[in-house]
């Protein structure tokens, strides 16, 4: 999963994004409505984390240019503007949900999980494909009987191949998917987070495919 995060306090942003990638979400953060707008159109994300009050264009404005682009994107307004009518303008402008400053992370980690699921018509926190479950609150894989808590890394690389099973994931989507833009990333370190999962779960959970990728296998119907 792959977040963009447009907020311009430095404490707040920090702590996000600290927050995010310790729960598996990679996540890109910009500073101002501007910056916001050029990211959603240079790159692909499951989920934007909106601030109303930015410097350049604020939070109500990009909200609204990406909703007159017909975009389906999931947008999450975090905001100190806690009046109904604030709360009833983003909702009514198109925002999935809304959440009042300050509030706990793990709040904000679990309504981002609630409304990815609700998009998948999902209703539960648990991805399965055949023997393999992945519980996204928890972080916990299991594999023909055997289960591990996941570091977030790990996590997030499985949650992406479980998300369609059968589909083969290059290396360079991979690490889109659960790098953000100013993590460093060695050059094999894709095939490093495969090789502990391999070896926490078992072998056989995800499957190379020679010049291609990785998939995990779709279940047999």
């Amino acid at each position: 999963m792959r977040a963009l995060l447009v907020e311009d306090d430095d404490m707040i942003g920090r702590g996000l994004v600290e927050a995010l990638r310790d729960a598996g979400i990679a996540v890109d953060w910009v500073k101002s409505g501007n910056d916001g707008e050029v990211a959603l159109g240079d790159q692909v994300y499951s989920v934007a984390l909106l601030d109303l009050m930015l410097p350049e264009q604020s939070g109500m404005d990009l909200l609204k240019s990406l909703r007159e682009r017909r975009s389906q994107l999931p947008v999450i307004i975090i905001s100190a503007r806690d009046g109904i009518d604030d709360r009833l303008a983003g909702l009514d402008q198109g925002a999935d949900d809304y959440l009042v400053k300050p509030f706990d992370t793990r709040e904000l980690i679990s309504r981002i999980h609630a409304l990815l699921r609700r998009r998948a018509g999902q209703s539960t926190s648990r991805l399965t494909c055949g023997e393999i479950g992945l519980d996204l609150d928890t972080h916990e894989a299991s594999f023909k009987g055997v289960a591990y808590v996941l570091p977030s890394k790990e996590f997030g690389l499985l949650h992406a191949l479980l998300e369609i099973p059968g589909m083969i994931w290059s290396r360079d989507r991979l690490e889109e998917r659960i790098y953000g833009w100013n993590q460093e990333v060695e050059s094999n370190a894709v095939e490093v987070l495969i090789h502990y999962i391999r070896k926490r779960l078992g072998r056989d959970i995800i499957k190379n495919v020679r010049g291609a990728g990785w998939k995990v296998d779709k279940p047999d119907t």
